[in-house]
């Protein structure tokens, strides 16, 4: 639906734009039918005041989020990052700012960039939580501080976090698991590369294209799970001795975005196209091992959406009050050679990092 204005409520309404303004903003000077109507009519057309419009209207202080994402697979945190800069860019006349504290790996040194963002008294803060269990109680107390904590990419269960905004992680295990039954032969022996099971995205990953993918396919096993803790070094010296030591694998499921590691390693014992390869969402960097066959698909989880999601719903809860839903779930998308051309990850350049504080 297009969105509709003032104008049109105006129009629809036959009264002026400042009876619709008296309205909208309950101001004097307008009798209470006639405000009645218009706050009728504005209902049934769907109208939904601009967040960045109502805070200014209102006088209310600028937004400060923080930002606590990691270094490392900048392939993938980049486009999260850039997705949450270029939402926060809509909102400048409301004076959003976000300030960026990143940790070097997935899971490290989380507990003290938050106390850092804390300390600056940020409204709001974003986080990808890779280690739930030691991060959880400082999540709890940034929210019992008034501080709305969303989690991206992966969650804190157990803890009060406002929101995650995520790709369905099981939906994402899932659909790995029916490619792969396409993909493989009957009895076909696979393996899963993951970052790390600590990280609950990472196992329901896990969890869900095992117990899939043997009941798609009968008599098939899925005969290792590595985690690679997102390192690319570990990711491909263990995918080689597994390659070397189990010739007849049939497939490679990698559920996270270290997927390039993999891929060097599979080309390096000459089995591009042989041994099926799904990966997780979608890089510049992917494109020739798709190209050559050695990627037959990737399951993508859309960071840059992630990024704009959550700020959108912060923003519109910190302006508007709107309710932030528990779960706000992105459905994956499957990428293959006829489609790669399509994703903006593809289309675009590399993300830059401007217009952030650090």
């Amino acid at each position: 639906m297009r969105k509709i204005g003032v104008r049109q409520i105006a129009k629809l309404a036959n009264v002026s734009l400042g009876t619709v303004d008296r309205a909208l903003h309950n101001r004097k000077g307008i009798s209470k039918s006639t405000k009645t109507r218009i706050l009728t009519v504005a209902e049934r057309a769907g109208y939904r005041p601009d967040p960045a419009a109502r805070a200014l209207s209102v006088g209310r202080v600028p937004i400060h989020i923080g930002v606590c994402i990691p270094r490392e697979i900048h392939h993938y945190f980049n486009q999260l990052l850039a997705g949450i800069l270029t939402e926060a860019r809509r909102f400048e006349r409301l004076g959003v700012q976000v300030t960026y504290r990143p940790t070097e790996r997935f899971g490290t040194e989380e507990s003290g960039k938050v106390k850092e963002l804390l300390d600056l008294g940020i409204h709001a803060l974003i986080i990808a939580p890779g280690n739930p269990a030691k991060i959880g109680s400082l999540i709890d107390f940034a929210e019992q501080s008034g501080v709305r904590v969303v989690c991206v990419d992966s969650d804190a269960p157990g803890t009060q976090r406002s929101m995650v905004v995520r790709a369905d992680a099981a939906v994402g295990g899932r659909l790995a698991a029916e490619l792969f039954s396409a993909f493989t032969p009957s009895q076909a022996q696979v393996a899963v590369v993951t970052g790390t099971l600590n990280a609950e995205a990472h196992l329901k990953k896990m969890q869900s294209f095992c117990e899939l993918y043997t009941q798609l396919s009968p008599g098939s096993k899925v005969i290792d799970v590595i985690e690679a803790h997102d390192e690319e070094e570990e990711a491909f010296q263990k995918c080689f001795e597994l390659l070397e030591r189990c010739r007849s694998l049939s497939g490679l499921y990698v559920s996270t975005a270290n997927c390039l590691p993999v891929c060097r390693a599979i080309c390096a014992q000459g089995l591009s196209g042989k041994v099926a390869l799904i990966t997780t969402d979608l890089f510049r960097g992917m494109v020739p091992y798709f190209e050559k066959g050695t990627i037959r698909a990737s399951v993508h989880g859309r960071p840059f959406v992630q990024g704009e999601l959550a700020v959108r719903l912060l923003v519109d809860h910190l302006v508007n009050g709107r309710r932030l839903p528990p779960s706000y779930y992105l459905a994956p998308q499957i990428v293959m050679r006829s489609n790669l051309h399509l994703f903006r990850e593809i289309s675009q350049t590399e993300e830059t990092l401007e217009g952030i504080n650090t």
